[in-house]
């Protein structure tokens, strides 16, 4: 293993080591993945894994974490931490992954009396997250952050344990961050836009593909070489076809595209005056 990434692992063992017997929440993302490897390889106190399942996790996620826990001999959990039957949480405000996480964390503080972490990393504290407030609220540690670690570095680390798709994964926010602020997150619409998000990757095999829904219409944004390269018919027929997978509240003239921007559907509340 190269010095750069063998000294960020030194790092996170002498965060895990300290901690004691440890309930991992995995999304299925490269953050969450990584940090379940390393807390399931370490020789210190047992460590357990839960992955939460709702209408806004890809079942791809799902099933990636089903393989690794069957390769690595996890002992995982999955569940429904019930973020859906939260109104507060269907209702999208600002603050909406507030309300996912305290469901998450105290879900899985339920089944597990052990210490619960995170896959935040140093990165992750430079936006706004509510999310951490709720985590804050629950004891949740986050060894990234405590090692130091952020993205890039995760990154090398997968990939220095033999985990290059892994350590390839595009950064895949939850479905409902997809919902612009304030519009009623809904199953069916967090389907929709995953199968016209996966429709899209099939026909462009873009860079960064998003499906937002927004009160005005759908916007397919994308990475900007991508986009440059559709023409007006190719737009017409994506936009034919995307707006066919909604079941309502969307049309072939309700469908634009757009370059991408990280977030684009997230409104956050004006300061005080």
């Amino acid at each position: 293993m190269a010095e750069p990434a063998a000294a960020s692992v030194r790092a996170l063992h002498g965060v895990l080591d300290g901690i004691g017997p440890a309930a991992v929440a995995v999304s299925g993302g490269v953050d969450s993945m990584t940090l379940a490897l390393l807390a399931g390889r370490s020789p210190g106190p047992d460590c357990a894994m839960f992955h939460a399942v709702s209408p806004a996790v890809p079942p791809e996620a799902t099933a990636r974490v089903r393989t690794f826990a069957a390769r690595e001999g996890w002992p995982l959990t999955v569940l429904d931490a019930g973020e859906f039957e939260d109104p507060a949480y269907r209702a999208n405000p600002a603050d909406r992954c507030y309300y996912c996480k305290t469901n998450l964390y105290a879900a899985l503080a339920a089944r597990s009396d052990a210490t619960l972490l995170s896959g935040t990393n140093v990165d992750d504290l430079d936006d706004w997250r509510p999310g951490l407030k709720a985590a804050q609220a629950h004891g949740v540690r986050h060894p990234f952050v405590e090692a130091g670690i952020g993205k890039a570095q995760i990154r090398v680390i997968a990939a220095a344990l033999g985990f290059d798709d892994l350590a390839g994964l595009p950064a895949a926010p939850c479905l409902s961050s997809r919902i612009e602020t304030g519009l009623r997150v809904e199953a069916d619409d967090l389907a929709s836009i995953h199968a016209a998000e996966r429709y899209l990757a099939r026909q462009l095999q873009p860079e960064t593909v998003r499906c937002r829904k927004r009160r005005a219409g759908i916007v397919i944004e994308l990475d900007g070489p991508t986009l440059d390269a559709l023409s007006e018919s190719r737009r017409a027929a994506l936009g034919a076809a995307v707006a066919g997978m909604f079941d309502r509240g969307a049309r072939a003239g309700q469908v634009s595209f757009a370059p991408y921007r990280t977030g684009s559907a997230f409104l956050r509340p004006a300061p005080p005056a």
